[in-house]
């Protein structure tokens, strides 16, 4: 897991461009209700949006370690891009490799330079991420598609072009249901979206989507309807990646502003750094972002060499052990300022509810353990 000369350089020029940017460009922008545009655009111009699609789509030939590199050193730097975990990492991922040529071409050019983004809907009100368990519907009307359910906590619809939709369709042979792929552009018919009001800080807002007879036409369906829930978690285990990789910026970030103040914040004529009741929660906090950094690398090169099954399991442990280390590094950054972690001029309090999104999606940790439990440990199910 020692990494390259060529990821070293990524990371350090993400640094430079994060710097620029910082977290006060993100607290400005969400208090205008504005989008990171700029930044993004400027990722994107730089490569690094699309690093991981695929060369003759207008990609950087790399993969989701690249991609997650890109999404931690901007995360350290204050100003994560959530809808890099979606755009590219999901949706581009899973066009890239089961696509058909013209919707290869269609969007990954695209979504490589940052001009489109697509959203992705999977979560429902009843089924959470239980793809077993989506009620959202596909039928064949004659060539078409016709879409009805619902979605909720789905990012950025209000700015992406079309959104990947988890759908089942009917086994022809076994009338059982099967997890679908669809391509559903924001303009269609029926497919009406409501932003959902959270506690949260951030440029990209949640929705809930209803789909109403959304007519698709055939090519619509993004890969093989009998390959379904292969070409899904195709999609997922980036997500996970992904989601490891904003988890551990953010922690890095809370971390160092700590850090800062600890070298700088003078009590009894010594740094309060100095004393080890604050030393110690710091550099444990580090440890565990460390280790998580560790799983997310094994993760996203076990995803990139094509082992998706050893994939599966790296990446939810990732997710779980980023997901853990964000939080617990957050609340010590806070608490190591005391009274000033809580204000504006700092800019921690606002990640205490940021980072338990990292310990709950996109899937919970308590699910996670449920996988290791019964997939890694041979435990039986309890569900």
């Amino acid at each position: 897991m020692i990494e390259t000369d060529e990821h070293k350089a990524l990371r350090a020029a993400v640094a430079q461009l994060g710097k620029r940017y910082g977290r006060d460009y993100v607290t400005r922008i969400v208090s205008e209700g504005h989008h990171p545009g700029e930044l993004w655009s400027e990722a994107a111009k730089l490569g690094y949006l699309g690093v991981n699609l695929p060369e003759e789509y207008g990609g950087g030939g790399g993969g989701i370690a690249e991609l997650s590199i890109v999404l931690e050193e901007l995360g350290a730097t204050g100003c994560p891009l959530l809808m890099m975990i979606v755009s590219p990492a999901i949706c581009g991922t899973v066009i890239a490799r089961f696509g058909t040529e013209a919707q290869k071409r269609q969007w990954l050019p695209a979504l490589a330079d940052g001009t489109r983004t697509m959203a992705f809907g999977i979560t429902e009100p009843d089924a959470g991420s239980n793809s077993h368990r989506i009620s959202t519907t596909a039928r064949r009307d004659g060539a078409d598609w016709l879409l009805n359910g619902r979605k909720v906590f789905v990012s950025g619809v209000d700015t992406a072009d079309a959104t990947l939709i988890v759908g089942r369709t009917e086994d022809a042979r076994t009338g059982r249901l099967k997890p679908c792929l669809f391509i559903v552009p924001r303009d269609a018919e029926g497919f009406s979206r409501r932003k959902i009001d959270m506690e949260l800080n951030a440029p990209e807002k949640q929705f809930e989507l209803t789909l109403d007879d959304v007519r698709l036409p055939a090519d619509a369906l993004v890969g093989d309807e009998d390959a379904g829930l292969l070409q899904l978690f195709a999609g997922l285990n980036p997500e996970r990646i992904m989601t490891a990789a904003f988890a551990i910026g953010m922690g890095r970030y809370a971390l160092a502003r700590a850090v800062g103040y600890a070298r700088e914040r003078t009590v009894w004529n010594a740094p309060i750094g100095a004393h080890q009741a604050i030393a110690h929660p710091l550099a444990q906090a580090h440890i565990d972002l460390e280790l998580a950094r560790l799983m997310m690398q094994k993760a996203a090169h076990l995803y990139d060499s094509g082992d998706d099954v050893g994939a599966g399991e790296a990446a939810n442990m990732a997710k779980y052990a980023a997901g853990e280390a964000c939080v617990k590094a957050v609340d010590q950054a806070v608490h190591t300022l005391g009274g000033n972690g809580l204000t504006r001029e700092f800019g921690l309090a606002s990640l205490i509810t940021a980072a338990r999104v990292s310990r709950i999606a996109p899937v919970s940790r308590e699910m996670i353990l449920n996988y290791v439990s019964h997939q890694t440990l041979g435990l039986p199910k309890s569900y």
